[in-house]
């Protein structure tokens, strides 16, 4: 569905996150922006891959889980969860 999947080629920050070969996002063209900013980012248990940086701020640089084509279902499930 089209509403779950937007890809913003031309932001300046466009790929945000470096993408390893073998990843939930491996293709450029997989990278999806809806989530520029993780919804999950509150959640102590996200789910996704983040690191507590010396200043106690959420590191989530490395996690590629709402940029990913399942991003969308995975962060509404647990959003509906809290609900």
């Amino acid at each position: 569905m089209s509403f779950k999947f937007f890809s913003n080629k031309s932001c300046e920050y466009y790929p945000c996150h470096k993408m390893p070969k073998v990843s939930l996002c491996s293709e450029p063209d997989d990278m999806n922006c809806l989530f520029c900013f993780c919804p999950l980012y509150w959640d102590d248990d996200c789910g996704g891959s983040y690191k507590i940086i010396g200043n106690g701020v959420k590191d989530c640089s490395n996690c590629l889980l709402p940029h990913s084509k399942t991003g969308y279902d995975y962060i509404y499930k647990k959003i509906m969860k809290k609900l």
